[in-house]
C-alpha cells in the first residue's frame, strides 16, 4: 500500500475502473482516496442519470468504503488559475492538490495530466494504478496484460491505443529480465 496521506482521484480512473470492475485496486493500492464534490457529480450523479453502469459501481463502492467526498475549500479554488481549460472535477483536484503536503493526483485527461505535471504534482492514470497493482502483487501479469488489451479496445474507456501498446510493451519488458541472484 502507498505510503503518501492524500490522495485525490478524478473521474477518469474511477469511471475506466469501475467499467472494468476493478476500482478495488485502488482501495488495496491507497487505502484511501479522497474523491472532490465536482468529481462524485461528474461520475455518479451525472453518470446514473445517463445510465451509465459504472456509476453504480464506483457509487456502491464509496458508499461501502466510506470514502471521503471533500469539499474543496473556496480560498483554493479563488487562488488556482489554471494555464488550460479544465472540467470542474479536474478542477478542484488540482486545486485541492496544492494545499497538501504530499498529494499523489490519480487522473488520465491528458491536458489535465500536462496542467498537474506543470504544478509539479505527482501524477498516475488508470495504466499507471494496474502497473502499479503488478508491481505490488495484487494483479497478475496475465491480470494485468488482459486489463490494459481491455482498455484498449473499449470505445468507452477514453486512453489511447498506443499509450496502451507502449505501456504494456514496457511491463512485458520489466518481466522479461532474469531474477538476480
Amino acid at each position: 500500500m502507498s505510503s503518501r496521506s492524500d490522495v485525490l482521484c478524478d473521474a477518469g480512473p474511477l469511471i475506466s475502473l469501475g467499467k472494468l470492475n476493478r476500482i478495488e485496486v485502488l482501495a488495496e493500492l491507497y487505502g484511501e482516496v479522497q474523491i472532490p464534490h465536482a468529481v462524485y457529480d461528474e461520475v455518479v450523479t451525472s453518470g446514473l442519470a445517463k445510465g451509465a453502469s459504472d456509476a453504480m459501481i464506483v457509487r456502491l463502492f464509496l458508499q461501502r468504503r466510506k470514502w471521503p467526498i471533500v469539499n474543496v475549500p473556496q480560498a483554493a479554488l479563488a487562488s488556482y488559475t489554471p494555464s488550460v481549460v479544465l472540467d470542474a472535477g479536474e478542477r478542484a483536484v488540482l486545486a485541492l492538490a496544492q494545499t497538501m503536503r504530499d498529494p499523489l493526483v490519480l487522473i488520465d485527461d491528458e491536458v489535465a495530466r500536462s496542467e498537474a505535471r506543470r504544478l509539479g504534482l505527482p501524477l498516475r492514470g488508470t495504466l499507471g494504478i494496474l502497473v502499479q497493482a503488478c508491481r505490488e502483487k495484487i494483479l497478475t501479469l496475465a491480470q494485468t496484460e488482459i486489463l490494459i488489451q481491455e482498455v484498449s479496445i473499449r470505445r468507452d474507456i477514453w486512453v489511447s491505443g498506443k499509450l496502451c501498446e507502449q505501456v504494456l510493451s514496457e511491463l512485458q519488458r520489466g518481466y522479461d529480465k532474469p531474477e538476480p541472484a
